[in-house]
């Protein structure tokens, strides 16, 4: 239910009060809508379904190139979590590729790229939505710029 004040006078709807005075009424109706969701279709509106990242439900997706890193996407994505990170897997058996484009149309906005040369050297590939760059971090080092980007916006 939501009480309005400013739908009556636009309407022009009157009652004679017991004074003999027209008055404008209050209306109660039911909204279909909150405020609270019509603020998050305005924030899905802006920016065009690409949330920054401290907003995005879905922060991280992991994707393994082949099944031989499944265990370091796990221990990667159980590491996110314990830091307050927002991330999940995809250890399908599918092309790397067609992982990356069905996440960069999901606007997750970064993909993680796991395979046997980041785990041989405790490093990810890093691809952030809409760029065609892949850029290589230490885990520790990807887990600081991450804190610090998110850390960073909210001050």
């Amino acid at each position: 239910m939501q009480v309005d004040l400013n739908l009556p006078e636009r309407l022009g709807a009157t009652y004679i009060g017991e004074d003999g005075q027209k008055r404008t009424p209050v209306m109660l109706h039911r909204a279909l809508f909150g405020s609270l969701e019509r603020f998050a279709g305005i924030l899905i509106e802006h920016y065009a379904g690409r949330l920054p990242l401290w907003l995005s439900p879905l922060q991280i997706m992991i994707a393994t190139i082949t099944s031989d890193s499944n265990d370091y996407a796990n221990k990667i994505l159980n590491d996110l979590r314990s830091n307050g990170l927002r991330a999940e897997k995809d250890i399908r058996n599918e092309k790397i590729g067609y992982k990356i484009r069905e996440h960069s149309k999901t606007k997750t906005p970064i993909i993680l790229i796991v395979g046997k040369k980041e785990f041989e050297n405790n490093t990810v590939s890093v691809r952030r939505l809409g760029s065609q760059n892949t850029e290589n971090f230490n885990l520790e080092e990807f887990k600081d710029v991450l804190k610090k980007e998110i850390k960073g916006f909210n001050q």
